[in-house]
């Protein structure tokens, strides 16, 4: 049986590890991605390896177009290309607007916008030349209704969005589904910064009463991964009813 091979760029930790930990049960090949957390990317792959799964380290700064190219030269040698393109990398940056320096402002719309524009510019041609593919960016609430302190980190997901939809049309007579998770309050080291009082608190704004877990994110991610083709273009949210 054809394995299926997935990229999951910044799948060190979080969202992102929790997805590839997710696909390597249910059977696919995985390529494993991150910047900088080479000892816990290292960690995942023992994982996934001794679980009796299938992974391949590609390491490397997403939010750098040659970079990206040399991921996608790695993979294509290993099998041609992904059939399943998770864009998950990203930073947040928390503080007022007016704050932010250029460095930072770039650092954010880079990593989070940018980096799903190198994945999906360098795993489109072997999709088309498939006629089959599924493209899966990792977006947040505050893409939709914005956040306070978080602008720049709000307009880089909002973007990804627009990428979303208009991918989604641009690759639809080639049989290839671009989708998003605009994901509300997941429980992974970004949201690390509250204290237990402003947790308490936050949880207190949330109609499902806790923050989400990584794995519900994935099995999420996974599902959108085996969905009907005609299930495209769409920016789905998991927040736990608060938007």
């Amino acid at each position: 049986m054809y394995r299926k091979n997935v990229l999951v760029t910044g799948s060190s930790r979080g969202i992102g590890r929790a997805c590839a930990l997710a696909f390597a049960e249910a059977g696919y090949h995985l390529f494993i991605n991150c910047r900088n957390s080479i000892e816990q990317l290292e960690t995942l792959e023992q994982e996934i390896l001794d679980a009796g799964g299938s992974c391949t380290k590609v390491p490397g700064d997403v939010s750098s177009p040659d970079a990206v190219r040399a991921i996608f030269r790695r993979i294509s040698e290993t099998c041609g290309g992904p059939d399943i393109l998770v864009n998950n990398a990203g930073v947040a940056h928390f503080g007022l607007l007016s704050d932010m320096s250029d460095g930072e402002w770039r650092t954010i719309l880079d990593t989070n916008l940018s980096s799903a524009f190198y994945c999906c510019r360098e795993a489109i041609p072997y999709m088309v030349s498939k006629k089959e593919g599924k493209i899966i960016n990792i977006s947040s609430m505050w893409g939709t209704s914005g956040a306070s302190c978080e602008a720049a980190y709000s307009a880089s997901k909002s973007g990804l969005d627009g990428l979303t939809r208009a991918l989604a049309k641009e690759l639809a007579p080639s049989n290839i589904q671009v989708n998003a998770v605009a994901f509300g309050v997941i429980d992974t080291e970004m949201n690390g910064r509250l204290d237990s009082a402003e947790r308490a608190a936050l949880e207190e704004e949330i109609p499902a009463g806790r923050f989400g877990t990584v794995e519900e994110a994935a099995r999420l991610v996974l599902m959108l991964a085996e969905a009907p083709p005609y299930l495209t273009g769409q920016v789905i949210g998991m927040d736990g009813g608060f938007l």
